[in-house]
């Protein structure tokens, strides 16, 4: 068997066909990274019968004088549970790369070692997958030290749900409170084209990259053959007031029952009922005022965004965000909640693009885990992040430098 470069054609049919398959090894993607000043290669390994049995985009960039690095996203394409095919790969590649200067490649392959039970005190049930730490140091890759938070290239944890299970019942209270907040406040999600990209940027650009010609790129090159979609969520102002009027009149109606209560039973209890009444007519009041300056106004005001990614069986949240200005008004859940029902009968999952191993209270993004939570996914943790090393020497060196952190860091 030998590694031989592939045409996009040849790399797309067979990374359509591998059980790894997913949107970070395709040609999109590698035309995106391309954006990004990396260069890439497609290879396959093929049998004597020129049959393709694994393959990878491999994208890379200079690292030194005359060296580089390579980064296969989401690892190889191949079973990395075929002792056989696996170390066979692992040499040929090793030698591939060995005469391109290559001093390693990084690898991070979408295998779930565990799954963590979050509703039972977050104790992850780990498998058999755990075995590829063993093999893949023992054929020369340096198996990292595992993050929990985000500081690797993607996220370790990850939450996945099954979209034809999934129903608003299926939600928490919580989320199923927020999500029923957002149709109340009259938001509305869209799905809309390019011209509206500089608005979604608003919302993510503190977020990841502020570049916006990245998230024009993005759109680009996943639009050429109708694998993403943008969708905005807007307010709707007349929505909004119709709502917001009707939940005044039915808690005045409650008001005005408290105050004939209270008039023959003015217990602390029937009081408190009074006062939490008028906390909300309050509320609703100023609400009303809110939506009817925006329906004169005639704003088209659009407070929430995301990019989605598909890709075979799988949606991927790409990227999303929201005017924090409006944050009472539940935008991300709504956005979710409307985006996971819009996909629900036409794919099998949706991927929440990450979560943190870092189950406590104190971690600074718990809040990002228990919004992910709300929507009840099947959470795993995956193998993370591992170096074929090429030119040991060289590696080495590179570690004691720091530069690898570096790098990878900005990258």
């Amino acid at each position: 068997m030998k590694i031989k470069e592939l045409t996009i054609f040849e790399f797309d049919e067979f990374a359509k066909s591998s059980p790894l398959k997913n949107y970070r090894q395709t040609s999109n993607y590698a035309l995106l990274m391309s954006e990004q000043g990396f260069d890439y290669d497609f290879i396959g390994y093929v049998d004597y019968n020129d049959k393709i049995v694994a393959a990878s985009l491999i994208i890379y960039k200079k690292i030194g004088w005359n060296s580089f690095y390579g980064y296969a996203p989401s690892g190889f394409l191949l079973d990395y549970f075929n002792d056989t095919l696996l170390n066979n790969f692992t040499k040929d590649l090793r030698e591939y790369y060995s005469k391109k200067n290559f001093v390693f490649i990084k690898i991070n392959p979408e295998i779930a070692i565990g799954e963590v039970k979050y509703k039972d005190n977050y104790k992850t049930i780990y498998n058999s997958n755990t075995s590829l730490i063993n093999s893949l140091n023992s054929l020369g890759y340096k198996y990292l030290k595992q993050s929990t938070h985000f500081e690797s290239l993607i996220p370790r944890f990850n939450g996945i749900i099954n979209l034809q299970k999934f129903s608003l019942e299926k939600c928490l209270k919580n989320t199923r409170n927020k999500i029923r907040k957002g149709y109340q406040k009259g938001l509305e999600l869209e799905v809309v084209s390019y011209d509206k990209i500089d608005i979604f940027y608003n919302f993510v650009k503190s977020k990841r990259n502020n570049d916006v010609n990245y998230y024009k790129d993005y759109f680009n090159v996943f639009s050429r053959n109708d694998l993403i979609d943008l969708f905005l969520v807007k307010i709707n102002y007349e929505k909004y007031l119709i709502n917001m009027q009707s939940l005044y009149d039915e808690e005045m109606k409650k008001n005005n029952e408290y105050n004939e209560i209270i008039k023959t039973k003015p217990t602390k209890t029937n009081i408190n009922k009074k006062m939490e009444s008028d906390k909300i007519i309050t509320i609703l009041k100023n609400n009303i005022i809110k939506a009817t300056n925006g329906l004169k106004e005639g704003n088209n005001e659009y407070i929430a965004g995301a990019l989605v990614i598909k890709y075979e069986n799988r949606i991927y949240f790409s990227m999303s965000g929201y005017n924090k200005k409006y944050k009472s008004f539940c935008p991300n859940y709504f956005l979710h909640y409307e985006i996971l029902n819009y996909y629900k009968d036409e794919f099998k999952f949706a991927d929440l693009n990450g979560l943190t191993g870092d189950f406590s209270k104190e971690n600074p993004y718990n809040g990002l885990n228990r919004f992910k939570f709300g929507f009840n996914p099947r959470v795993f943790e995956f193998f993370g992040e591992a170096d074929l090393v090429i030119n040991e020497k060289a590696y080495n060196s590179l570690l004691k430098s720091n530069k690898l952190n570096k790098i990878f860091q900005k990258n």
